[in-house]
């Protein structure tokens, strides 16, 4: 099965909610490569989609709830596992800054969790100043921030600059079409780092886990 065609019969299933065809397009993908980086990339494509259709009216809010319910158990079905509890880790959260569309978020939360990580999820929606004062609240090291739209991406600055200002040196890891779209983005906005997929999240975090005592 190409790729291509793939994403497209999966961006389909999901919106008929149709969990049945959706769950065999995963199988056949995975069957192709066992790549879960494959099945992460299809999820996100479609997901995205879907996002920004809801944005502009032209899919249903139902379409876009069911397909984070569909693809959020198909991610735990065959998202790999690391049956270990990892040590002196620094205290991770995740939000999407502003907008509402959490479905990418969902994946990074499950995979950062899968590999053996604690964090705490501070949910999506959530203003500069919601963001920061949760973060000060729970003593938050590194804070996972994912956005789907350009204008949510720049408000990444002015959450850095709060945090400065509140003396808190929380690292901050961004994610999202927005910095996919413009790599360079994560730079303008002062984060400290970027990642493309869920995937790249993991060995971001073990680097600034280095060290720690």
């Amino acid at each position: 099965m190409k790729s291509e065609h793939a994403n497209d019969k999966f961006l389909n299933a999901l919106l008929q909610i149709n969990r049945t065809r959706a769950a065999l397009i995963f199988e056949e993908c995975y069957k192709g490569d066992f790549d879960f980086r494959s099945l992460e990339a299809m999820t996100i494509d479609a997901l995205e989609q879907i996002g920004h259709g809801w944005e502009f009216g032209k899919y249903s809010l139902a379409q876009v709830y069911m397909s984070g319910v569909i693809c959020e158990e198909l991610v735990d079905r065959y998202l790999p596992r690391v049956d270990v509890k990892r040590q002196n880790v620094p205290k991770i959260a995740i939000a999407v800054l502003l907008d509402h569309h959490a479905l990418g978020k969902r994946i990074v939360y499950s995979m950062v969790r899968a590999s053996g990580f604690e964090i705490i999820d501070f949910g999506a929606g959530l203003s500069v100043e919601e963001l920061v004062e949760k973060t000060l609240s729970e003593q938050i090291e590194v804070l996972l921030i994912s956005t789907l739209m350009l204008p949510s991406a720049l408000k990444v600055k002015q959450v850095k600059e709060q945090l400065n200002e509140a003396g808190a040196p929380v690292k901050i890891v961004v994610g999202g079409a927005p910095f996919r779209l413009d790599e360079t983005l994560w730079e303008a906005v002062d984060a400290d780092a970027f990642g493309r997929t869920a995937s790249d999240i993991i060995p971001i975090i073990e680097q600034m886990s280095e060290g720690r005592k």
